[in-house]
């Protein structure tokens, strides 16, 4: 389930959850819960497949872990159900709604608080999975998963209600062995590193960066871009809390934004608007040529380019690793955006680049309607999902930790490096009105149809359009800044 980004204000930082449902036609079913005559309990997990393009298993080292579990708790068998990719949302609501729901379930469909059980007093218990561990909730990434991280919670009951099995990022891959023919001995760390990168690329034959016609490479360069210029604005624009109030928030909110728009603390005449702009096409004209008619590439931008190593890099989520590792005939690794630095434009805030990963990849949650030993196998399952024991899996997809002692595979562990795994301290400046794409917006520019200024005039139009778009949507009408 993959939807391009929208250039709307709200960022589409929460896109990378979506992608991790990428790059997979999936068909068919798994097994249905029972109890054996044997007397196992016997559970099942329902959810997509993230993966691989397997309509019946999530990948040989998902069996392999599922295997090591009824190892170690041999009255336990654990059935795995892959759901079409393009239906699991519905079929998952729609059981919950009906107490038909397996023993464990993916936990991004719709469903009311009273439909799975909260997790809460569990996460209190210790982990006997995790030696010398009192409560299971300390194994976690605090930054990530725990009370104190809102996007964890429940929006209706407030209640901790799934388990994270691994989180989500993204980041740039590169084909390791274009760098070396290229004399690049280190992934580029900042835009200068960047620009020297892209000549030597071409230089040696290459693609710098895989592009293709779908709308993530817009929408997360643009947002890698815009916010670390605007970085510098994080207090003067900072007017709400997260809940909307009057407040100063981690990072300034849609909110905080739409009113230095409306009251033109900021507009299209900001320096920092041109300069991300002029840096944004840099980033595409350093890119597939005529990349307006190449296939969407999925889970990573311009995947055939890349795999078949035309080109060097391709932004990417750590959920591609698995499909990439079996296509690309070259060493991979990951990197963060580069840090745009002064020596790049004076305009620089100097800030790192950010992005931040977040626990919208693989989590489930119990349904209400389980109830005793098939409860107690569930929170069992969840627990070992929580445990050191996930690292080969981890390894074998990519998947980076969500919880603490255990290192992110090699391929993907630039997606959490230095600064770039912590999330950006204001939100990306926008595009335009919600369900408009970062390629409505600015293809005629990035394609070198439209000069700059002409960019900049048709943007305060779509700022204006998107403002008074947000202000009707989310209720604001009646505040004074508003108005």
């Amino acid at each position: 389930m993959r939807t391009p980004p929208t250039s709307g204000l709200a960022a589409p930082a929460a896109l990378a959850a979506l992608l991790a449902l990428t790059g997979c036609g999936l068909l068919g079913t798994g097994g249905t819960s029972a109890q054996d005559g044997g007397g196992k309990v016997t559970i099942t997990l329902a959810g997509p497949n993230q993966w691989n393009a397997s309509g019946s298993s999530f990948g040989p080292a998902w069996e392999a872990l599922v295997d090591a579990f009824e190892k170690r708790e041999p009255g336990i068998e654990v059935r795995t159900q892959v759901l079409p990719l393009d239906g699991f949302m519905q079929t998952i609501t729609t059981q919950l709604a009906a107490g038909t729901a397996p023993e464990l379930v993916f936990n991004q469909p719709p469903h009311k608080a009273h439909e799975v059980h909260a997790l809460d007093a569990e996460l209190q218990k210790p982990n006997p999975y995790v030696p010398g561990n009192q409560r299971w909730i300390d194994v976690f990434r605090k930054e990530y998963y725990g009370p104190a991280v809102s996007k964890a919670l429940s929006k209706e009951s407030g209640k901790l209600e799934y388990i994270p099995f691994n989180l989500v990022a993204i980041g740039l891959f590169y084909n390791k062995d274009a760098f070396a023919k290229a004399g690049i001995d280190q992934p580029p760390a900042t835009w200068q590193d960047f620009r020297s990168a892209c000549g030597k690329l071409k230089a040696a034959g290459f693609d710098p960066v895989a592009l293709d016609k779908g709308g993530l490479a817009a929408g997360w360069t643009w947002e890698a871009v815009s916010t670390q210029l605007i970085d510098k604005y994080h207090d003067d624009w900072n007017f709400f809390d997260a809940a909307g109030k009057p407040g100063k928030a981690p990072t300034v909110t849609e909110k905080s934004m739409s009113k230095a728009i409306k009251q033109g603390t900021l507009t299209t005449r900001t320096p920092e608007v041109a300069e991300s702009l002029k840096i944004y096409k840099e980033f595409f004209d350093c890119g597939t040529p005529n990349w307006t008619g190449v296939a969407d590439g999925g889970a990573t931008v311009g995947y055939r380019d890349f795999v078949s190593g035309k080109a060097a890099m391709s932004w990417g989520t750590d959920f591609a690793v698995e499909a990439l590792k079996a296509d690309a005939k070259f060493a991979l690794g990951t990197m963060p955006f580069p840090t745009i630095t002064k020596a790049s434009t004076p305009l620089s805030s100097e800030a790192p680049a950010r992005y931040g990963a977040s626990i919208g990849g693989t989590s489930y949650m119990i349904p209400s309607t389980v109830k005793g030993e098939k409860y107690a196998a569930a929170v069992k399952f969840l627990q070992y999902m929580s445990s050191p024991a996930i690292k080969p899996w981890l390894d074998a997809t990519g998947g980076l930790p969500a919880v603490e002692g255990v290192e992110p595979s090699a391929e993907t562990a630039g997606m959490l490096e230095g600064e770039w795994g912590k999330p950006f301290r204001v939100v990306a400046l926008p595009g335009g009105p919600e369900g408009t794409s970062f390629r409505d917006v600015f293809d005629g520019y990035l394609l070198g149809r439209r000069s700059l200024e002409e960019e900049l005039a048709d943007l305060d139009k779509w700022w204006k359009r998107g403002i008074e778009a947000g202000i009707k949507k989310n209720a604001w009408g009646d505040e004074d800044w508003a108005k």
